[in-house]
Order: C-alpha cells, then structure tokens, then sequence
C-alpha cells in the first residue's frame, strides 16, 4: 500500500513538501451528474428558471470555486491556474445534467482536486437555483475523469464508455463530446459566427418563453427529438438542423427565420 502523504511519520496531517518537484504541465478532468425531475431539467435547459439561467451561474461558481480550492480543503497548495472551465451535458432521457470541470497549470503539483471541486460546486449550484421546483436532485457520480503531469504521469478513468474529455497527452485543450452534426438556421455569416449564434439562441429561448413552449412537449408534437432542442439552447450545438427546424416552426404555427429574431 503507498504510504498516505499527507500524514507524517507519527500520523499527524501536514502539507505535503512540494519544494523539490519539477514544475511540468499539469491538467484533471472531473465529472459530477445531478439527476433532476422532469420540470426542473427543463427550467434548467431553456433557461426558465426562476432565478435566471442556471448553467451561466454554475459555470460561473465552478470557476470560481477551483480558484479557491486551497481556502475549502485544509491540505490542499495554493495553485497558480493557467485554466479552469466548466462544461454540461444534458441528458434528456434520464433528466440529468452532466458537468465536466477541467484545471490546468504549470507547477509543482497537480490540479485533481481543483476540477474536482469545480465539478461539485458547479452541481450545487445548480440544485440551490431550482431547489423551490425540485428538492428531491440527487447529486452523484463525482470523480476524477483523467490527469496528466507530474511524477505519477497520466491517468485516465476505466469506463464502460469514452470519456467525454481527452486529448492527445492531455496537453491539447480538452472538447466536449459531441452531441450532433448541425446545419444552421438561419446560418450565420464566418465573421460575425459566435455572435450571431448567441443571438439566435437567445432570441430562440425568448420565442419559446412567450409561446410557453416546453422543449419535451414540443419536440414530440414537431416529431422530433428534444435533444436538439436541448442541445442548441445549451450552446452544445451552433444550431438546430434545418428539417428539425422546420418541423418546430410547423408545430408552433410560425417561421423558422421568426424563432430566430
């Protein structure tokens, strides 16, 4: 068994001396999922929750919360992060979000317990912001998903399944697995892409909120899957597909250009 370092030789907790390690590239990824009621997870994913939107704020107190790891774990280094970041994944099927927190830095030691952190914050978050619609959210599945860096060099998470973070050594920034292929409508122009997609999902959460559309019910009266729905107003897609576009705008009664405006 590996001796426990943060216990000296009489089992007293102590900081780990990191003075003589070499400082190398060093990135975890984390992961926690929190499994919601039908009506909270669609507050959370088209952005209709009471409080406001509730991934923004979860990002947002992820990041935050792996910047000041060392202030919440007693043992942990203050760590100087060159990256910290916070993604989700819904799922629609299971009314679950999955959050995938990365860390980065260039040190001494790693940053497993940062992404960590994120990942558990980031969940809490989002149960304390739709806790009046559902207090039964069960948060779970927290873990380290892979690292890299370090005298102990990399690890990655056995899984019946590929992680949704990799990257070639782990140096390369980290992607979210990708949900779908998707055409835009309207598509937008090369230069103006990341403002023009945050517009047209904006405008297409309003159109959903003034028409009372819940993404689930319409999606099954469009004939279509409420993963694209999910998906695009999640920024995990640029775009709805065209046909799926078309086959909303037909259940909604309007245009597809004036779900976009």
């Amino acid at each position: 068994m590996n001796k426990l370092t943060h216990l000296d030789e009489n089992g007293a907790a102590r900081m780990v001396d990191v003075s003589d390690k070499a400082a190398t590239d060093r990135e975890a990824v984390a992961e926690a999922t929190i499994t919601l009621s039908p009506e909270a997870f669609e507050a959370v994913t088209t952005g209709t929750a009471k409080k406001g939107d509730v991934l923004a704020a979860a990002r947002i107190a992820g990041i935050m919360a792996a910047k000041k790891t060392s202030e919440l774990i007693p043992l942990c280094h203050p760590i100087a992060l060159t990256k910290a970041n916070v993604d989700f994944d819904p799922d629609s099927e299971r009314n679950a979000i999955r959050i995938i927190a990365s860390a980065r830095t260039t040190g001494q030691t790693g940053v497993e317990m940062e992404a960590l952190t994120a990942a558990s914050i980031a969940a809490l978050t989002i149960y304390d912001m739709i806790k009046a619609v559902d207090k039964t959210a069960v948060i779970g599945d927290i873990r380290l998903v892979s690292k890299s860096g370090g005298k102990s060099g990399a690890f990655v998470a056995p899984s019946s399944a590929k992680p949704a973070y990799r990257s070639a050594g782990m140096r390369s920034r980290a992607r979210p697995a990708t949900l779908m292929s998707a055409v835009a409508a309207p598509p937008p122009t090369k230069a103006d892409a990341n403002r023009d997609t945050g517009a047209q999902r904006e405008a297409f959460r309003s159109f959903m909120t003034s028409r009372h559309l819940r993404a689930t019910q319409w999606a099954k009266e469009a004939g279509v899957p409420a993963a694209h729905i999910y998906a695009f107003l999640t920024g995990k897609a640029r775009a709805i597909p065209a046909d799926v576009a078309e086959q909303l705008a037909r259940a909604a009664r309007t245009r597809v250009e004036d779900m976009f405006k």
